[in-house]
C-alpha cells in the first residue's frame, strides 16, 4: 500500500506511460545515465528497488563516469539504498566500473567496514575480483594501508 502512494513510484510509471522506453536509455551509447543511477545516488531507496525489480540489467549499467548505480549510492553515503540494492541482487557487488574497481574495492579503500563484512556475506565470491592493475580488495588493502580493512579481509580468508 505504501508503494502505491509514493509519489516517486507515481512518478517513474506515469514516465513510462507517456514514454514506454524510459527505462531503455539511448539505442547508440553504451554509457548513459539511467533513472535508477539517479533514484541511487539521490537515496530515493524504494524507487531504485522498484526500477531494478522492473529492469534488473539496469543494475549493471555504467553512466559516463563508469560508475554503476550501487557506485553511486556509495559514493553519496546513502548506506539504506546501498543495503537494499544487494539484497535484491548481491551479484551488483561485482560490477566492475572505471579501471575494473567493483563495490568492494570501494569499501575497502574507503575503510567502510560495516559494509565491507555485508558485501562478504551476501557475495563471497567478490573478493576473488581483480581490477584492470590485477588487483584483490586485499590487495587494494595493503596498498592503501588499510589495515582494519585487511584484517577484516584477511580474517574472511582464513575463516572460508
Amino acid at each position: 500500500m505504501d508503494t502505491a502512494r509514493d509519489t516517486d513510484i507515481i512518478a517513474l510509471y506515469n514516465s513510462i506511460n507517456r514514454d514506454p522506453d524510459y527505462l531503455e536509455g539511448p539505442k547508440d551509447q553504451l554509457f548513459f545515465e539511467t533513472p535508477l543511477h539517479r533514484a541511487a545516488s539521490e537515496g530515493h531507496t524504494r524507487l531504485a528497488l522498484e526500477i531494478l525489480r522492473l529492469k534488473p540489467s539496469l543494475g549493471k549499467n555504467l553512466n559516463l563516469h563508469g560508475l554503476s548505480p550501487l557506485d553511486m549510492a556509495l559514493r553519496n553515503n546513502h548506506t539504506a539504498t546501498v543495503k537494499g540494492l544487494i539484497r535484491y541482487d548481491p551479484e551488483l557487488i561485482r560490477v566492475q566500473g572505471r579501471g575494473g574497481i567493483t563495490p568492494l574495492h570501494y569499501v575497502v579503500e574507503m575503510e567502510i567496514i560495516d559494509l565491507l563484512t555485508r558485501f562478504l556475506l551476501e557475495c563471497p565470491s567478490s573478493i576473488n575480483d581483480l581490477t584492470v592493475r590485477q588487483e584483490t580488495a586485499v590487495h587494494i588493502a595493503v596498498r592503501k594501508r588499510k589495515s582494519t580493512a585487511f584484517e577484516v579481509l584477511l580474517g574472511w580468508i582464513m575463516r572460508t
